[in-house]
């Protein structure tokens, strides 16, 4: 059974294929703002990799945010639109716990939010529990905070099998909305 991973939420564009315990294709893509460049090329290069197409997949995972609002869309809508169009199930993980858990233990996970704040979380990824809800905190108080392991938006390492088995089913593909955490810089100018 393949699984395709899609998150580009952060400065990092991770893309997985998993067939039950083996990796066939994993890409960590540093980027600023151009994921929308390699996201769909780099699906193609890990479908190809395995020579499946996308309606051979048994589920799509994505991130779903908080992170880069641009970058949370496209990530998004790519997994929406392959779901749809080929019938694959599609299942939802926050990108702060994707980015926690190649850590085993209370994770701070964070992704900036500017102005010295961050999206954050504090994750027990042994039992999928958060420690700390996700919002949006000061990063001072966040780095106050106990924990054993700290992944960030720049700098982490994805457990692909910890997504698949911790990620949750989107019963209607097209509802699926992003987790911004905020309103974006436009909106709260307009208030």
């Amino acid at each position: 059974m393949y699984s395709l991973i899609i998150d580009s939420a952060t400065k990092v564009l991770y893309i997985a294929l998993v067939c039950d315990n083996k990796i066939i294709k994993e890409v960590y893509m540093k980027g600023e703002h151009d994921h929308a460049k390699n996201i769909v090329y780099l699906v193609d290069e890990a479908l190809k990799t395995a020579k499946i197409e996308v309606d051979q997949l048994s589920k799509i995972v994505v991130g779903i945010g908080p992170g880069s609002y641009t970058g949370v869309r496209m990530g998004v809508t790519v997994s929406k639109m392959m779901a749809s169009f080929k019938n694959v199930p599609l299942y939802k993980i926050s990108t702060l716990k994707l980015i926690a858990s190649g850590n085993k233990g209370i994770v701070l996970s964070m992704v900036d939010a500017r102005h010295n704040q961050s999206f954050a979380a504090i994750i027990d990824t042994n039992k999928d529990k958060y420690v700390l809800d996700e919002g949006m905190y000061d990063n001072n108080t966040l780095l106050e905070s106990n924990y054993e392991f700290v992944s960030n938006e720049s700098e982490f390492i994805v457990d692909p099998f910890y997504v698949i088995s911790n990620s949750e089913l989107v019963s209607n593909p097209d509802l699926l909305v992003p987790n911004y955490l905020r309103d974006t810089e436009a909106e709260r100018n307009l208030k």
